[in-house]
């Protein structure tokens, strides 16, 4: 069994617009493979493949853009250009026109399908019918694992806003409660002292009286 490296829908020009690596491959990784691919291709050679020190690239022109397989140098070739026929197969499946705005915009449903025909590396045993069945089946739980998220969304942010509600609240309490302590703070101060004026009055008073029996 061949190892794909990865699958890419890539321009002549080798920009990549869609692509996916089944092995572990940096991004850096796969954008040098690609963009040397069109330099291959200028020997002027008629073949469904190319090959260099290190990988196989195996192709099929796609009006103006191109299917491309890369994969290890030990892969069977005949394997890899069956499996070839698929990817290209899948393309129409989900873009109308194989133009670059098109299959931008199928980059997703595109790449749910490549995951359908190859798994670490490895082709599996499905056929065109089987890959639509399953990516509908991925697309339908997609739908529903987003509407759960929406919703836990929705609650989480009504939950936040209950919260910030009774913060503000608590703090429209507090501050109540500390205008109320203020405030009684201020009339009990103003009470002791008219209390303390009017003993002051009153043990004046009394003082006068006391001397004033005492002189008599």
């Amino acid at each position: 069994m061949f190892v794909l490296l990865a699958a890419a829908v890539c321009t002549k020009a080798g920009k990549a617009l869609v692509s996916r690596q089944f092995v572990e491959m940096t991004r850096t990784r796969v954008e040098g493979l690609l963009a040397a691919f069109p330099k291959l291709m200028n020997t002027g050679k008629q073949h469904t493949f190319v090959e260099t020190e290190s990988v196989r690239y195996v192709y099929q022109p796609l009006e103006k853009l191109y299917m491309v397989l890369v994969t290890t140098k030990n892969s069977n070739i005949l394997e890899d250009l069956e499996t070839l026929r698929l990817f290209s197969r899948v393309i129409p499946e989900y873009c109308r026109v194989l133009e670059e705005s098109e299959i931008s915009e199928h980059c997703f449903d595109l790449i749910f399908a490549f995951d359908e025909i190859v798994a670490l590396g490895y082709r599996e045993n499905v056929n065109l019918a089987q890959i639509r069945t399953f990516t509908e089946m991925d697309s339908h739980e997609e739908k529903v694992f987003r509407a759960v998220r929406e919703t836990q969304e929705r609650e989480a942010k009504a939950e936040m806003r209950r919260k910030a509600k009774e913060l503000q609240q608590i703090r429209h309490h507090m501050v109540k409660i500390y205008l109320f302590i203020n405030t009684m703070k201020t009339h009990k101060h103003h009470f002791l002292s008219l209390t303390e004026s009017g003993f002051k009055q009153w043990s004046s008073s009394h003082v006068n009286q006391i001397a004033s029996l005492t002189i008599k």
